[in-house]
């Protein structure tokens, strides 16, 4: 299972890091040059006429004026074409995510159906439990199921829930949607606790360029800036 850290995730700060340096850029670059030309300006209408600006100095200071517009330019090329690879880095990467699983904060998964026959979840613990509960309630609010995970150290943990047959073989509760309450037992008292369900990535929509990228599952549409984990 890899998280969405590292370069998946560098890949959209870059692009709108990018974008933001970008137009930063070209404003500056035009300051740069109207305040060049104005300087030039003020030089000739205020020369002494009698000792008028000598010809050569005058030819490099056009011909420096000449230099730096090249390099802004050339600057501002680099930029787009920068900008142009991370946006196909990260079409690449977000056609990569269709059909894996991701965890994304949330309680309620739907469950008992043929895409989704049962639930897969996690959960943090910042320090260790002495007894940990994850209660399923039906879309009635009604509780369906508690399972005891007794004593559970420190970090991330996952957990999977599928309804229970009867002697047929056939599901106790009908396919629906199910909402998992993690809680965890803190001086005799039980208090919930966030919660990450895996939700299957139908499709992903890229925003311009790149930016703002969803992954679209059963559940709904989410940024990619909520995915915790990708795969199960």
């Amino acid at each position: 299972m890899s998280t969405v850290s590292g370069v998946n995730q560098n890949v959209f700060e870059q692009i709108n890091q990018t974008n933001q340096t970008s137009s930063t850029s070209t404003s500056q670059t035009e300051e740069d040059s109207d305040m060049f030309m104005r300087l030039m300006i003020a030089q000739l209408q205020n020369q002494d006429p009698s000792s008028p600006a000598d010809t050569t100095d005058f030819m490099q200071q056009i011909a420096t004026m000449s230099q730096v517009e090249s390099i802004n330019q050339l600057n501002t090329s680099i930029n787009a074409m920068s900008q142009s690879m991370l946006s196909s880095q990260a079409a690449l990467q977000a056609s990569a995510m269709v059909g894996q699983s991701v965890y994304i904060p949330g309680d309620t998964s739907e469950v008992g159906t043929q895409a989704n026959p049962y639930a897969h979840g996690s959960f943090n613990l910042d320090t260790s439990a002495s007894d940990v509960r994850i209660k399923v309630y039906n879309s009635s609010g009604s509780l369906v199921d508690t399972m005891q995970l007794g004593a559970v150290e420190q970090g991330e943990h996952e957990f999977a829930w599928q309804m229970a047959f009867d002697e047929e073989g056939n599901p106790e509760h009908p396919a629906g949607d199910y909402t998992f309450t993690v809680e965890r037992l803190d001086d005799g008292e039980y208090s919930a606790i966030d919660t990450n369900l895996a939700y299957q990535v139908n499709s992903v929509t890229l925003g311009e360029n790149g930016i703002g990228m969803k992954v679209n599952t059963n559940a709904g549409s989410f940024d990619v800036s909520d995915v915790k984990q990708i795969g199960v």
